[in-house]
């Protein structure tokens, strides 16, 4: 049964409250935000403190924030459960809402499963008689939760029309992810033992199912280059990427297909240097009339990619000049999250000062250049 607007809400089934009473059962005349998130998620951190300013903000009005961590990344309940309660207690110790543990799943079989529910964060909103009132994201509360509480979303046209694109668009990505799943856990698993081989063969299933999906498309390439070391193989899959990368005009899929040739994290040593540096540089040319300097757009996913390109290739000017207008876009008109830009800076600085030689900083956050480490071997 689809789970949407007006369907009553299911129950709540966690193995554990880490913040706040237990919540047993939504009570009649209260308002609920039900928002599944994870520590890992960047922009779920970035929310958690607009959901405490509207907790704040409205628990005169009968409203309860209630998040819920079910996609904690680690091996055992256990280990999840201590990792997330060390993660509340550093990050969020003034946190005024309450936080439900789901190792189980069970919390996505009756919620996000059946609402195609496919990323997150992902709020729910209970109303005051138990039913759905939205499924989206967070960022759209501010707009919608006054008009939830004052009992005039539901009824309205608006809310109906956006309800109904939301599953127009959601349940295509959510059948897709379904059938990715298994392949992803085999996936997953066999990277876990380091069995190369199975994760490839899991790979090249999910590329024969879906010959588009970036994630299985970067994967063949890294496998093949990185892991198992194939290069009579890896190099024609690599070539196939960057050609499909530059024909769909894709920024994410040309910036991931260059930092498979050029970030330090992966050793390089066994691709042929002139194709390696033709392929980065048929990839830079294309990526910075996406995004051209004088572009308002962000430049702090794409310019560090390019900036390595231009740096290995000896122009050393442009690569500091690009680290600097990625630098630059973390203050730009368009703002972000301080969380992100907290996680962004150390690399972004890093980079600038190996490029100059010499210490930089930004604000209190200084660097000063590393000795490139050998990755031969």
């Amino acid at each position: 049964m689809v789970l949407q607007m007006g369907s009553p809400a299911p129950s709540i089934k966690v193995e554990d409250w880490l913040r706040g009473e237990p919540l047993a059962n939504f009570q009649p005349g209260k308002v609920y935000i039900v928002e599944f998130w994870a520590t890992w998620c960047e922009l779920c951190v970035a929310e958690m403190l607009e959901l405490m300013r509207l907790q704040e903000k409205y628990k005169g009005g009968g409203l309860e924030v209630v998040g819920v961590a079910a996609d904690e990344d680690a091996p055992t309940a256990v280990e999840a459960r201590t990792k997330l309660d060390a993660w509340l207690t550093e990050k969020c110790s003034h946190l005024n809402y309450r936080i439900a543990f789901d190792y189980t799943r069970e919390m996505k079989k009756l919620w996000r499963e059946p609402s195609f529910s496919v990323g997150i964060p992902t709020s729910f909103v209970v109303d005051r008689d138990g039913h759905i009132a939205f499924i989206g994201h967070p960022s759209q509360l501010d707009e919608i939760l006054p008009k939830v509480l004052n009992g005039s979303w539901r009824i309205s046209d608006k809310a109906k029309a956006a309800d109904t694109e939301r599953i127009a668009t959601s349940e295509p990505m959510a059948r897709e992810q379904a059938l990715k799943q298994p392949i992803d856990d085999r996936f997953w698993a066999a990277v876990e033992l380091e069995d190369w081989k199975t994760a490839l063969w899991a790979i090249e299933e999910g590329i024969a199912l879906m010959p588009d999906d970036i994630n299985f498309r970067l994967a063949h390439a890294h496998l093949l280059l990185h892991k198992i070391q194939d290069m009579w193989t890896g190099l024609p899959v690599m070539r196939q990427l960057v050609r499909d990368a530059i024909d769909k005009n894709s920024e994410d899929w040309m910036v991931s297909a260059l930092d498979q040739l050029f970030h330090p994290a992966n050793d390089h040593s066994r691709l042929p240097p002139a194709e390696r540096f033709a392929m980065g540089k048929e990839l830079s040319e294309h990526i910075l009339p996406l995004n051209p300097p004088q572009g308002d757009s962000p430049k702090y996913r794409s310019y560090p990619a390019v900036a390595r390109y231009y740096h290995e290739n000896g122009n050393n000017d442009r690569a500091i000049e690009l680290v600097e207008l990625a630098l630059k876009s973390l203050d730009g008109s368009e703002p972000i999250p301080d969380e992100l830009k907290e996680h962004l800076l150390p690399d972004l600085l890093q980079a600038l000062a190996n490029y100059r030689g010499g210490k930089v900083c930004y604000g209190a956050l200084c660097a000063v250049p590393q000795k490139k480490a050998s990755r031969r071997g």
